[in-house]
């Protein structure tokens, strides 16, 4: 018999909104998540063309979700304007699974426990496709970004550090 594919939760919504992705696996250790370029690598993927979820909380006290290229940083500053706040921090790595759902490495912005809101980085359009996380380490939904934007009602702004 054929070992039937897993499916995480967020092939599960993608599959639910007719949403077409291509699932894809990578070799981690055990609840170790390797970092981003080293997934994009795995996975014969361009960095630019992977990207990596991640939650702040802002001076409000509201939650926002960034999705940006592995290899850029987030620009907190830059970050914050795009959601109108005055400031924008991470969130403490013990809060997510709470949070979200999510563990640290295998975070998505399809099917958190509540949708916050979501801003990707800007060099998502110029991409056919990308890869983001399909909420489980060592797990990967390769996914249209206009379909991903639609999907969690979500912008784009240039939210990196230069250089």
């Amino acid at each position: 018999m054929a070992k039937k594919e897993e499916k995480t939760n967020v092939m599960r919504v993608l599959d639910q909104k007719g949403i077409p992705y291509t699932p894809h696996a990578y070799p981690h250790g055990g609840d170790a998540a390797p970092d981003g370029e080293s997934v994009a690598r795995a996975l014969g993927q361009d960095p630019a063309a992977v990207f990596k979820t991640l939650v702040t909380k802002g001076a409000s006290g509201g939650h926002y979700v960034f999705d940006i290229p592995v290899a850029a940083t987030l620009d907190l500053k830059k970050a914050a304007k795009a959601v109108g706040e005055k400031s924008v921090a991470m969130i403490h790595q013990k809060e997510l699974l709470p949070l979200t759902g999510y563990v640290h490495g295998g975070c998505s912005p399809v099917g958190m426990k509540k949708q916050f809101p979501t801003v990707f980085h800007e060099s998502c359009l110029a991409q056919d496709t990308i890869c983001v996380s399909a909420g489980k380490i060592g797990f990967q939904v390769e996914v249209c970004p206009s379909d991903l934007i639609a999907l969690v009602g979500g912008a784009t702004a240039d939210v990196t550090v230069e250089g």
